[in-house]
C-alpha cells in the first residue's frame, strides 16, 4: 500500500470534512423526506391498472355491441319466451356503470350471477364453484335487509322457483352483477397486499416482496380479476392459507425452549387455519385443492420421522403436529367434497324411488365416486384426458404456452434444486456452490418446514401445468395460475437480476391482459 505524504493527509482531511458536511446535509434532507409505504405503492399501481382495464372495457362498448349480448339481456330484463322484448329499451338505457358491468358479465360470469340469484337449477351449472354465488347472495341479502335493495331479493329462495324466473327476466340480476364486480376487485386488492406480506415473511426482503406483489397486480388474468369470476377470491384465500402456514413455520422456529410447547400449539393452530383458508379457496375454484400438497408432504415427513425416532425421543409434539395436519388436510378436501355431497343428496338420493319419485337418477349417481363435477365437466364442457387435443385448438395451446413455460420453469428451478429458491438469482439444477445471494435466501429459509412449504408450492404449480395441458381447456391457465405464489417470486428474482426473460415475461403479461380484456368484454374467445 503506498505511503501517504503530509500534503496527501491534509487533502484527505479536507475531503473528509467536506464529505461529512455533505452527509449531514443529506441526512437533514432525509429527515424532511417522507418514505412511501409499500402498501400505498401497491394500492396506487392497482388503481392505475384497474383504470386502464376499465378503459378497455369502456372502449369495447364504444366500438359496438358484444358478439354475444347475454350479459346485456340479463341486466335489461329482455328475457325469453313470453317475456321476450319486455323492458328491451337497449343497452343505451343503462348508465355508464351499468354498461361496464354488462360488458364484464361475459362468459362464465353469467352463470355465477344467475346461480347467485336463484340457485343451482340446471345440471351443467354445477361446473362452477359454490363459493362465489353463495358470497354474492349473502351480500345481496344483507343489502336488502338494510334497505339498499328491493325486498324481492329476500323473498326468493336459493333454489329458486317461478319468482326467480320473473325476477331474472325483469332485469333483477343487476344487484348480483354489481356486487360480484365489487367483490372481485376488492379481493384482488387484498390478495396483492397478502402476497406482499407472504413474500416478506418468507424471504425477509421488502423490495423482493414488493416486486412480486406488483406482478400479481399485472397478472395476465386481467379482467377476470375484475369481473364476477372466482379467480380473485381464490387468490386471496390461497395466499392467506400460505401466509398462515408460513406463520406456523416461523412460530415453530422462533419458539424458545421454555415456550416451545406454547409456540408449538400456536403453530399447529396456524396449520389448521391454513387448511380452512385453502378449503374455502377450493370452494371457489376446484384447482385450489392442489394447495393440500404442503399438508400431505409434511405429513409424510413426520410419519417417517416417527418411524425412525429413537426410543428416548418424545412422541407428543409429532403426534400433535400430525393431528393438525390431518385436520387441515380434511378442511382442504371439504371445499370440494361438501358441494359434491349436496349435489348427490339433491340429484341421487331425493330422485330415487325412496322419495316416491319416478324420476331416474342421472348416470353419474352410479359412478364411483359419484361426482357431479367430474360428470358435468366431461359431458357438458368436454374436459378430460387429451379431449382438447385437436387441430382447431392449436391457437389456444399457443396462447397458453408462455404461462405453461413460466409455471414449469419456475417450478422445476425450485423443486429440483438442492438450495431454496433464491431471492435474486435462480438456482441451477444439481449440486453446486451457493452464491452470496443464494446464501442470503438460504438464511431466510433456514426452516426445514418453510423450505418444504416453498417446494410443495412448486409441486402444486407443476401439477397444475400438467393438468392444464392434458385435461383442461388449456387457455384458462392464464387466469387460474393467478392464485399460485411461487412463479411471482421466480419472476421477481429474474427482474431484480436484470434477466431479459423476466422483462419479456412482464411485457407478455401486460399485452395479453390488454388484448384479452378487449376480447372478453366483446364476448370473444379465449375465455
Amino acid at each position: 500500500m503506498p505511503h501517504l505524504t503530509n500534503a496527501d493527509d491534509n487533502n484527505n482531511n479536507a475531503a473528509n470534512n467536506t464529505d461529512s458536511k455533505d452527509s449531514r446535509k443529506a441526512h437533514g434532507n432525509n429527515k424532511q423526506s417522507i418514505s412511501i409505504s409499500p402498501s400505498l405503492v401497491l394500492i396506487a399501481v392497482f388503481v392505475f391498472w384497474k383504470i386502464f382495464l376499465f378503459a378497455i372495457a369502456a372502449g369495447s362498448y364504444v366500438v359496438g355491441d358484444a358478439y354475444d349480448t347475454s350479459g346485456s339481456l340479463a341486466l335489461l330484463g329482455t328475457g325469453s319466451g313470453p317475456n321476450l322484448g319486455k323492458n328491451s329499451t337497449g343497452i343505451h338505457s343503462l348508465t355508464l356503470a351499468g354498461r361496464l358491468t354488462a360488458r364484464l358479465t361475459s362468459w362464465d360470469a353469467i352463470y355465477f350471477v344467475s346461480v347467485a340469484h336463484r340457485g343451482y337449477r340446471f345440471e351443467q351449472e354445477w361446473a362452477f364453484g359454490t363459493g362465489l354465488p353463495l358470497t354474492i347472495r349473502a351480500i345481496v341479502q344483507a343489502l336488502t335487509r338494510l334497505g339498499f335493495l328491493g325486498q324481492q331479493h329476500a323473498a326468493l329462495g336459493f333454489h329458486g322457483g317461478e319468482g326467480g324466473d320473473v325476477a331474472l327476466t325483469n332485469g333483477q340480476l343487476l344487484p348480483e352483477v354489481m356486487v360480484g364486480v365489487v367483490i372481485a376487485n376488492t379481493a384482488h386488492l387484498l390478495s396483492v397486499l397478502v402476497l406482499f406480506r407472504l413474500g416478506l415473511l418468507i424471504w425477509r426482503d421488502q423490495t423482493f416482496a414488493l416486486v412480486a406483489a406488483l406482478l400479481h397486480v399485472l397478472s395476465p388474468a386481467g379482467l377476470f380479476l375484475s369481473a364476477p369470476y372466482a379467480e380473485s377470491l381464490c387468490s386471496l384465500l390461497s395466499f392467506t392459507g400460505y401466509l398462515l402456514y408460513a406463520k406456523s413455520c416461523r412460530v415453530s422456529d422462533e419458539a424458545s425452549s421454555p415456550a416451545a410447547a406454547a409456540g408449538g400449539f400456536r403453530g399447529d393452530a396456524y396449520v389448521v387455519l391454513a387448511g380452512v383458508a385453502f378449503g374455502l379457496a377450493t370452494a371457489f375454484r376446484s384447482n385450489a385443492i392442489l394447495n393440500g400438497i404442503p399438508f400431505a408432504w409434511e405429513m409424510v415427513q413426520l410419519l417417517l420421522a416417527l418411524l425412525l425416532r429413537r426410543p428416548s425421543d418424545t412422541v407428543l409434539p409429532l403426534a400433535r403436529r400430525l393431528l393438525a395436519l390431518g385436520v387441515g388436510g380434511v378442511c382442504v378436501a371439504a371445499g370440494s367434497l361438501v358441494p359434491q355431497a349436496v349435489a348427490y343428496l339433491r340429484f341421487c338420493s331425493l330422485a330415487s324411488g325412496a322419495s316416491g319419485s319416478a324420476v331416474d337418477p342421472p348416470p353419474w349417481c352410479h359412478a364411483y365416486p359419484p361426482s357431479i363435477y367430474t360428470f358435468v365437466q366431461k359431458h357438458y364442457w368436454n374436459t378430460g384426458f387429451l379431449r382438447y387435443w385437436n387441430l382447431p385448438n392449436v391457437p389456444l395451446f399457443l396462447l397458453a404456452a408462455p404461462m405453461i413455460v413460466v409455471l414449469t420453469k419456475s417450478g422445476l428451478d425450485q423443486f429440483l434444486s438442492l438450495s431454496p429458491l433464491p431471492a435474486r438469482s435462480l438456482p441451477a439444477v444439481g449440486p453446486r456452490k451457493l452464491s452470496t445471494s443464494e446464501k442470503t435466501a438460504a438464511d431466510a429459509l433456514h426452516s426445514a418446514r418453510l423450505t418444504t412449504l416453498v417446494r410443495s408450492a412448486a409441486a402444486a404449480q407443476l401439477v397444475l401445468a400438467v393438468l392444464a395441458v392434458l385435461m383442461y381447456h388449456v387457455q384458462i391457465i392464464t387466469r387460474i395460475s393467478s392464485s399460485y405464489p411461487l412463479w411471482y417470486w421466480w419472476l421477481a428474482g429474474a427482474l431484480m437480476r436484470g434477466d431479459k426473460a423476466g422483462s419479456r415475461t412482464v411485457m407478455f403479461m401486460v399485452i395479453y391482459a390488454a388484448v384479452q380484456g378487449a376480447l372478453f368484454t366483446s364476448f370473444l374467445p379465449p375465455a
